[in-house]
């Protein structure tokens, strides 16, 4: 393979909706760059992109895939995203490495909820965009319908540079209209034959061409004197300002291809290679404290490793962005993340499951590497004189919950194992060991998504594992004030446990200071407050502990041991099990054993102190709140927003969002478990949704007492 120069280098995303034809099209551009002799198919499971088994078993892209085509002097290295909203993961991946994204729009299905998703991501990454209209052969292709659409919801940055000319079964030929040429194409497909426009169509044709003209000199100054001056610019100028136009997101180019027919790719290449920004042009990587690298072979060498996966036959195999320098076999790196030395002992230019070894890559090129030691998805290896760190990609907050485990219980360690490994493959899957919850939870971006993990581990692991309901992180809380006073005495012979502890509990809120005098029963409790501590809880909100111990009650050395046995009760509240908050403890009577009083007597004490006072101080169990927001067509939303609404679900606000509908609400997290499953099957799959944890509110009554009562069961049984 050549050695190519960051001018010569340029990195896209293959973006757009699930089945709109990325696969099939990654094939044919590989085709005609000759790196395959035959295009393989989706359904046949023999195409270069999808090679895992798990992608051949259901037919649909699970990985973003690596791709580099050589074609008229240019590497173009692009990356196939999955379409699916399930494996997103993989497009904000590929839009962190790469500078342009080409989202793929199905004539036949027009925009839909993923093409919306994509560009969003695209924009959040100030990517420039082309569209790219295919199935143009399809009985129920529209291109006018679907230009139309873009045109709606993306505005006339959106410039088409081609039109079909039979849309439908019988399609065959393309106006280029920065060209000013028609390609016509045999059955085959493969190259086409130029030839002039007809006088039938050399309206439309000007008509787009004026249009793709202006849009090329609103770019460059120079340019829009020249074309007032003289109504019109060469194919170079125009290239010129529609390259200056992408890179400021300006313009938004419109291509076509019949890629399952091998039409309009060939031309594509060339405008890839001819017009789009090439590394050297593209902004430059940031570090994590903001330091821009200039993307130039002039330095020492960098690489950001972006993808990890575990190949058949290989093992690990770690994608990598050069971000400045130039990388080579042999070369010996620092892993500034872990610490650890790397030598890069085998270097790849890769296509799908071709891998072709080469001798170096330069600054902005894509490539892999395989047998590094300590490595992990997102580090930054250095040659000696950089120093950076490119930090870890974010990724959207997982949507989809289950608790897992291995049938064959004597299996759970090693589940865990592959499973910490498959997250590096994937980073949008995640798993953890709830101390909370007492579960293993796996998560996800959807029930698909989670299917697919299984299948893997089953199929390729062979271990079999079954998902359950994943517990709620309630928490617990009191409404009111409330005392309590417990004596802990125990005599066995030898030294015996002593300890006494009076308190009061109330409802800690923020700025508010504890009373002078509290009264129960008739009685008044006078607090007189000699030392605070506030306990910050992992699990959000506050432990306050007031020592109002006077005369020498309890010892203060004993203080310490009280706290934690509030700590005790707060790690597993008297309702539910579930963690406490937001409690203040006024300790302000007690008593003490010259002889056998000890640390442990008055941990115990405090805890069934503070146990006995919670039960009696209003208490509520408060429930997560999640804010979420749903994208779905406008003929969907009287059933999306009825279903929200049935999952006590309430509704913030709605409005309009490039053509769907956008609901926003918020809903208990015990709602929503399986939504993504139930909002697909409400929309036909045309809609989704994003979440984010937004507070505890308190449970309604009747929620609460199914809970008590279900502890209640659970200890009965326990017991």
């Amino acid at each position: 393979m050549k050695i190519y120069h960051s001018s010569e280098i340029k990195n896209f995303s293959l973006l757009g909706a699930s089945g709109s034809g990325k696969t099939t099209l990654i094939e044919s551009m590989l085709f005609e760059s000759e790196v395959i002799k035959r295009r393989g198919t989706v359904e046949a499971g023999t195409t270069v992109s999808d090679y895992f088994p798990v992608e051949k078993e259901y037919g649909y892209s699970v990985f973003p895939t690596v791709h580099n085509i050589e074609f008229m002097g240019k590497k173009l290295n692009i990356i196939d995203c999955p379409g699916s909203d399930d494996f997103v993961g993989g497009a904000i991946t590929a839009l962190n490495v790469t500078d342009t994204a080409i989202i793929l729009v199905s004539a036949q299905n027009g925009i839909e909820v993923g093409t919306q998703s994509h560009f969003r991501y695209a924009a959040e990454h100030k990517k420039p965009v082309i569209f790219l209209l295919n199935k143009l052969d399809h009985s129920e292709a529209d291109y006018d319908r679907t230009v139309e659409a873009i045109h709606s919801v993306y505005g006339n940055k959106a410039v088409a540079i081609q039109f079909p000319v039979n849309v439908g079964p019988g399609f065959n030929a393309l106006v280029d209209v920065l060209k000013m040429k028609m390609y016509v194409w045999k059955p085959e497909g493969g190259k086409p034959d130029v030839q002039d426009i007809p006088a039938e169509l050399m309206s439309k044709a000007e008509d787009l061409h004026s249009k793709l003209l202006e849009a090329a000199a609103e770019n460059d100054e120079s340019l829009m004197d020249k074309y007032f001056e003289q109504g019109e610019l060469t194919e170079d100028e125009m290239r010129s300002g529609i390259r200056a136009g992408m890179a400021m997101r300006d313009v938004f180019p419109i291509f076509c291809v019949c890629a399952g027919r091998d039409m309009g790719v060939r031309r594509l290449m060339e405008f890839l290679g001819n017009i789009a920004p090439s590394v050297d042009q593209s902004e430059p990587m940031v570090t994590t404290e903001g330091e821009q690298i200039k993307c130039t072979d002039d330095a020492p060498a960098s690489i950001f490793v972006f993808k990890t996966s575990v190949e058949p036959h290989i093992g690990e195999v770690n994608y990598f962005k050069v971000a400045q320098g130039v990388i080579r076999m042999g070369d010996d790196l620092q892993n500034t993340d872990r610490n650890s030395k790397e030598r890069i002992s085998q270097l790849y230019a890769v296509d799908g499951s071709i891998r072709t070894q080469v001798d170096e890559l330069h600054a902005g090129d894509i490539g892999a590497t395989v047998k590094l030691k300590d490595t992990r998805t997102g580090n930054t290896l250095n040659a000696k004189g950089a120093d950076f760190t490119f930090g870890h990609i974010q990724y959207p907050r997982a949507r989809y919950r289950r608790s897992v485990k291995a049938v064959n219980q004597g299996e759970n360690e090693k589940m865990m194992q592959i499973i910490a490994r498959q997250c590096e493959e994937d980073p949008t899957w995640r798993i953890e060991v709830s101390k909370e919850l007492r579960q293993t939870i796996v998560s996800g971006m959807g029930e698909f998504h989670l299917r697919t993990l299984k299948w893997r581990l089953e199929n390729n692991e062979k271990i079999q594992i079954e998902y359950g309901e994943p517990k709620i992180p309630y928490r617990e809380t009191i409404t009111k004030a409330a005392r309590s006073d417990y004596r802990h005495k125990k005599q066995s012979g030898g030294a015996g446990q002593f300890g006494e502890v009076h308190l009061i509990v109330e409802p800690y809120i923020e700025g508010v200071e504890p009373k002078e005098i509290y009264k129960f029963g008739g009685q008044e409790y006078k607090i007189t407050p000699r030392d605070t501590q506030e306990v910050e809880l992992e699990w959000g909100g506050k432990l306050v502990m007031v020592n109002s111990i006077v005369g020498g009650a309890i010892d203060a050395r004993f203080m310490p041991a009280i706290l934690k046995g509030l700590m005790d009760k707060m790690e597993s509240g008297p309702l539910t099990g579930s963690y406490a908050r937001d409690v203040r403890v006024i300790v302000y009577d007690g008593k003490m054993h010259p002889v056998d009083s000890n640390e442990l007597s008055f941990r115990l004490a405090a805890r069934n102190a503070f146990a006995q006072a919670f039960r009696e101080a209003g208490p509520k169990v408060l429930e997560p709140i999640y804010e979420v927001t749903v994208l779905t067509p406008s003929d969907k939303m009287g059933d999306v927003m009825s279903d929200m609404q049935n999952r006590r679900g309430v509704i913030l606000g709605m409005s309009s969002e490039s053509g769907y509908e956008k609901l926003t609400a918020r809903v208990p997290l015990a709602e929503i478990g399986s939504y993504s499953t139930t909002l697909s099957s409400l929309s036909g799959g045309r809609a989704n949704f994003t979440m984010e944890p937004a507070e505890y509110q308190l449970v309604p009554g009747d929620v609460q007492e199914k809970l008590l009562a279900a502890y209640a069961a659970e200890q009965h049984d326990e017991d």
